[in-house]
């Protein structure tokens, strides 16, 4: 590894947060995130960035290196609690808004800002050591099974199985209102639909992202007026934004 990508990650822990893994995985899931992390922040496509490229690179191999390692027989002690990620829902990406963050015993109050990705870092004036400023990197955490992957924002959404077979129009109750879609006759396997531009907003370089919607075969369409708030309440609003 070069100097110059040394520099970029300083810790196993912010490496796992720059690729988002929250446990332990094996070499392939490892490889399988990177692949993904890597093409999302590719500075040649739509929404990459060339800082965030090196960085997901360091925290590749950062992570290789520390999985070619033999086990010691006891760990040693550590001597620095790790620094936390700031954990925050797909609205809270796509909206900004306010969380709580521990810090060395403290709790301290975040500001967001909308079109916040995972592995981007927010700057925390006076919250380290001696009060120096810290930096910590954020992760966007599945939720309700919402999901975000780069910019682009992925759900599901319950459709019933004679419209899949048949074709139709689909509605979809989204995070910016309901949306229709077209279902084309006699399709099989996964069905994944792109409502465009609705995912992340666009922030710096990077462009705004899309909706992935994926149609999961039901018995009955949700079609009923509570259904439909109930899942939209359930997902987009404020109310269920993590603490």
């Amino acid at each position: 590894m070069t100097a110059r990508l040394q520099s970029e990650i300083v810790s196993i822990y912010e490496a796992r947060a720059l690729l988002g893994l929250t446990g332990a995985v094996d070499g392939p899931v490892l490889t399988e995130t990177f692949r993904k992390a890597i093409k999302a922040a590719r500075p040649d496509l739509p929404g990459g960035d060339e800082t965030r490229f090196r960085r997901t690179i360091a925290a590749w191999r950062l992570l290789q290196a520390q999985a070619a390692k033999p086990l010691p027989l006891a760990a040693p002690p550590s001597r620095q609690t790790p620094l936390p990620v700031i954990g925050i829902t797909p609205t809270q990406a796509l909206q900004g808004g306010k969380t709580t963050v521990r810090v060395n015993g403290r709790t301290l109050r975040v500001k967001l800002s909308p079109g916040l990705r995972t592995g981007d870092e927010i700057r925390l004036k006076g919250a380290g050591p001696e009060g120096r400023n810290l930096r910590l990197p954020v992760l966007i955490r599945a939720t309700d099974g919402v999901t975000v992957l780069g910019n682009d924002i992925h759900m599901t959404w319950p459709t019933a199985a004679r419209l899949i077979d048949d074709g139709g129009r689909v509605e979809i109750e989204t995070h910016a209102g309901p949306r229709s879609a077209w279902i084309t006759p006699g399709l099989t396997g996964t069905i994944c639909l792109r409502l465009r531009d609705l995912g992340l907003p666009a922030r710096g370089s990077r462009a705004a992202g899309h909706l992935f919607v994926t149609l999961i075969r039901s018995a009955d369409t949700p079609s009923a007026a509570e259904d439909l708030l109930s899942r939209f309440t359930r997902v987009w609003t404020p109310e269920r934004l993590a603490a």
